[in-house]
């Protein structure tokens, strides 16, 4: 009787008592090895997605980089600038140096007088540098003999005038009367050279011009040495 008691209260205190709550079971699920192996591959990618090494490391530029430099010595560095002239200046010494305070010399001096001598005349109508051209280009006979020869000093000298003026130019003789009132210079310059050699003059002048070119149609001869004399 006592036992069967017993259990009835236990019972009955089980019965009255709340169940405890059951709790849910998460279930994990893994992907397949395949992915997992991926997935780590591509957070490795990401890891290392960083800009390549410049120059690269087995590069020539890297090595010559990284080179210990070497020394200079005295001889070889670049020596100091020199000191301002304030910082060496004595009070009451004047210095004749560039970068002084006094007068520079140039406006001290009064200026010089323009030359009266003009590089340039003013040439008369129809005698402009394409007018020579065009007479060139005419036909007309500029030289006023027949062949080419060999002209002697002797032979220069004695064209030397207005209406027969012949020059010698490089080792060529042209005859330069037709082309006198061409002359940017003026005659009288020109005239200068008539009769004589006047390579020389024409080099201090104006060696720039193509004096081959210009006074092709002019050509008469070549200027040669002045034979021995037979007597």
């Amino acid at each position: 009787m006592t036992s069967y008691l017993r259990s009835w209260l236990y019972s009955g205190t089980s019965a009255a008592e709340p169940a405890p709550p059951t709790v849910s079971t998460l279930l994990t699920i893994s992907p397949p090895a395949s992915d997992e192996d991926d997935g780590e591959d591509t957070e490795t990618e990401r890891d290392n997605d960083l800009p390549p090494a410049f120059p690269s490391l087995n590069s020539a530029q890297r090595v010559q980089s990284s080179r210990i430099p070497s020394i200079l010595t005295d001889s070889q560095l670049m020596p100091p600038p020199p000191m301002p002239s304030l910082a060496v200046r004595q009070p009451g010494v004047s210095t004749a140096r560039g970068n002084s305070l006094a007068v520079p010399p140039t406006t001290t001096k009064p200026p010089l007088k323009p030359s009266k001598k003009s590089g340039k005349v003013a040439l008369a109508p129809g005698h402009s540098p394409l007018d020579w051209a065009a007479l060139k280009a005419s036909g007309t006979d500029l030289r006023g003999v027949d062949s080419l020869m060999r002209i002697p000093p002797s032979v220069l000298k004695q064209h030397r005038k207005r209406d027969d003026a012949w020059s010698a130019f490089n080792g060529k003789v042209y005859n330069i009367t037709a082309y006198l009132p061409f002359h940017p210079g003026g005659e009288k310059e020109l005239m200068r050279v008539a009769g004589r050699d006047g390579t020389k003059l024409f080099a201090e002048t104006h060696a720039w011009v193509n004096l081959d070119f210009m006074l092709d149609s002019c050509l008469v001869g070549f200027l040669i040495p002045e034979p021995p004399d037979s007597s």
